[in-house]
């Protein structure tokens, strides 16, 4: 029923990686998209943590870059998190986004307003101190 699955998440220790995955094969076989990831804990508002679109441009939030890493394996039909010195602020349900366009901004990608996003079911972080 959904068209974009997360996988990868789990619990990890500070200082820990994981790598999300996200199944997007309707956006990774398009010309054209704008693909992200967002997150948020329980006690916060959603944040988003890093996009990317068809052209190969990135843009991450200030909370995670020189961390995470956002990519997509266009022959795997797959949205990437890496995650690389997990902290416990990372704690959080992780969730993919999508559209078919971008902002002109890629980064305004992380701060979705008006648009019509598909959105994963979202798979749990945990990070433990």
């Amino acid at each position: 029923q959904v068209q974009l699955v997360e996988s990868g998440g789990g619990s990890v220790q500070a200082g820990g990686s994981l790598r999300l995955s996200c199944e997007a094969y309707l956006y990774t076989s398009r010309k054209h998209y704008c693909m992200g990831w967002f997150r948020q804990a329980p006690r916060k508002e959603r944040e988003g943590v890093a996009a990317i679109d068809s052209d190969g441009r990135t843009s991450y939030a200030a909370s995670v870059k020189g961390r995470f890493t956002i990519s997509v394996d266009r022959a795997k039909n797959t949205l990437y998190l890496q995650m690389n010195n997990l902290k416990p602020d990372d704690t959080a349900m992780y969730y993919c986004a999508a559209d078919t366009i971008c902002p002109v901004m890629i980064s305004t990608f992380l701060h979705p307003s008006g648009e019509s996003l598909d959105w994963g079911p979202g798979t749990q972080v945990a990070v433990s101190s």
